[in-house]
């Protein structure tokens, strides 16, 4: 297995730089497989997420969809792939940031009663604590 900055998944995805994006593209055929997937881990997978929306402009709903394509491809495994996928179901319907969802979803799964935060958006969400 190989880790995947988020870097090479940018250029997968945007195709905005010809060189850099072939070349992702022959690295992740090449080096990765079904029996040895690339590795997003959640840092990266965060910032995939701020790239695409604060650079691209990716919509909340743009966003959902590529990463439920990054979650069905077979040549790739993520980090904490349960609460990916229910972080993803928060954001779509929520108003709060992505990282938010993931974070919440995680610190749950750490056995972690609430998730104390100011942000207002992430507060609404099940699992959060809004400290005042």
């Amino acid at each position: 297995m190989i880790g995947l900055d988020t870097n090479v998944v940018v250029r997968l995805l945007s195709a905005d730089n010809p060189a850099q994006t072939e070349a992702a593209r022959r690295f992740v055929h090449a080096r990765c497989t079904e029996a040895s997937p690339g590795f997003i881990g959640n840092v990266a997978l965060v910032e995939l997420i701020w790239v695409l929306e604060a650079v691209y402009g990716y919509r909340r709903k743009q966003v959902a969809e590529t990463l439920d394509a990054l979650l069905a491809g077979p040549d790739r495994e993520f980090e904490s792939p349960e609460e990916v996928r229910a972080a993803l179901h928060d954001y779509r319907s929520a108003e709060a940031d992505f990282a938010d969802c993931l974070i919440g979803r995680i610190n749950r799964a750490h056995g972690c009663e609430a998730t104390a935060t100011f942000d207002k958006k992430a507060a609404k969400l099940d699992g959060f604590i809004a400290v005042k």
